[in-house]
């Protein structure tokens, strides 16, 4: 069975499993699910996303390096870095108004009354501009030791840059770090092993300790914030098959990644099976290897969905007058958080205060939807793949460097990715 079919049957099976444990609370034995969940289940997923972390770091760091260094590397990062900012605000403001514009039809908040009761205690996330003062590590070492991807990339492109800039000097340097590369995707190749596992436990978890309960009574939110995500999902598709970028091959391809990321809700794990998709869709190495790790740190289209659709929400919750300030307000917050949120699991609702304080909005609300987060998160970090995934697939098709490396064939007799012959350190997947 292929990697992806193991992660989607984990998935099924931890709903299922997770819904016999959540409905049978009654003939079990007291505490006996929260037992399971703090010593089985939770330390089983929580183990899987800590490997996977130990993974990220180094990859990144050591893929955006050789990017920058080989022959191709350096005069393009520039103008791959300008092109995709301009597609990730262009598309993130789209995911954003189409959260608001689903939240308006639907008017999820205005059903909802009842649960206003409720008070918040989340923190107030970072502002604007500690978060540009956060991007500059102090020194390379607590930038690979801190665990920011945006950090990260800083230092690597700084570090890239110069040993660019002095090619004989910095070669065996080169060499050590195309070397640990290898051995980091060695390392991943086993931890994948893990994967279904991994994801069974993290599903499980939710479902059985959280149950369907408050999932029936926020309904029509949980509807509402998937139809939108939908729909931007669907313009994705739509934009690769205009531009020519295979849509089906890129879901056929990317549909591990797509669904790893619906298991763990982290878009950083998730990266290292991105990069091994683009290598099977036939994305250029050297972009696929500076692209997806930029957009892994910046790019959250599922976010900017959240903070719109949300925003709109608590202000029916409240009956709060949806002006045109308001929504403007609402708008521009939501787009600069959307680039700000981690890609950790419930990192969107700690940026949501960020949003309804800028709008004036009642942080109460934060509280009402968190205890369905967990239920959409996999949801908002597949579409956050995806985005990141897609802008990557559509500048590699404006580069002209969207010709596939293998044959449909080898594709569907892998389920993945097949071995490529090649001198270029390349992410290899199982």
């Amino acid at each position: 069975m292929s990697a992806t079919r193991q992660i989607l049957l984990a998935l099924v099976l931890g709903i299922v499993i997770g819904l016999a444990l959540n409905t049978g609370t009654g003939s079990l034995p007291a505490g006996s699910i929260a037992w399971l969940d703090a010593n089985v289940l939770t330390p089983l997923g929580s183990i899987f996303l800590r490997l996977l972390q130990f993974v990220v770091v180094p990859m990144v760091f050591s893929a955006l390096i050789l990017s920058l260094t080989s022959r191709e590397g350096g005069p393009e990062v520039g103008r791959r870095a300008g092109r995709l900012l301009v597609g990730y605000v262009l598309t993130s403001a789209i995911a954003l108004a189409l959260g608001m514009l689903v939240a308006h039809w639907l008017s999820p908040g205005s059903g909802a009354a009842g649960l206003v009761s409720q008070t918040t205690t989340g923190r107030n996330a970072d502002s604007l501009s500690q978060w540009l003062v956060g991007l500059v590590p102090d020194n390379p070492f607590s930038a690979l030791g801190g665990g920011s991807l945006l950090q990260v990339i800083l230092a690597a492109a700084l570090i890239g840059t110069a040993m660019r800039a002095l090619p004989d000097e910095s070669d065996p340097l080169r060499r050590i770090i195309e070397s640990g590369y290898k051995v980091t995707l060695k390392v991943l190749e086993l931890v994948l092993k893990l994967a279904p596992l991994g994801v069974f436990a993290l599903i499980t978890s939710v479902i059985a300790t959280q149950g369907l309960d408050l999932l029936l009574r926020l309904g029509m939110y949980v509807i509402g914030l998937t139809l939108a995500l939908g729909l931007m999902a669907l313009f994705y598709l739509a934009l690769l098959a205009v531009t020519g970028a295979r849509p089906l091959s890129f879901v056929k391809n990317f549909g591990q990644s797509l669904g790893f990321a619906l298991g763990t809700a982290s878009s950083g794990a998730t990266l290292p099976l991105a990069l091994g998709n683009a290598r099977s869709y036939g994305m250029n190495e050297s972009l696929a290897n500076f692209a997806l790790p930029f957009g892994t740190a910046l790019k959250r289209d599922g976010a900017a969905v959240l903070q719109g659709f949300n925003a709109l929400f608590v202000a029916q919750l409240f009956n709060v007058d949806i002006s045109t300030s308001l929504v403007i307000t609402v708008f521009t917050t939501g787009l600069l958080v959307s680039f700000s949120t981690a890609g950790v699991p419930g990192a969107g609702l700690v940026a949501m205060t960020t949003v309804l304080g800028a709008a004036g909005l009642p942080l109460e609300g934060v509280a009402v939807v968190a205890g369905v987060d967990r239920f959409t998160d996999g949801l908002r970090t597949a579409l956050n793949v995806m985005g990141n995934c897609a802008n990557a697939a559509l500048l590699d098709r404006l580069d002209n460097h969207s010709s596939p490396s293998f044959s449909p064939a080898e594709v569907a007799a892998n389920g993945a990715m097949p071995e490529q012959k090649t001198d270029k350190a390349a992410p290899c997947i199982l």
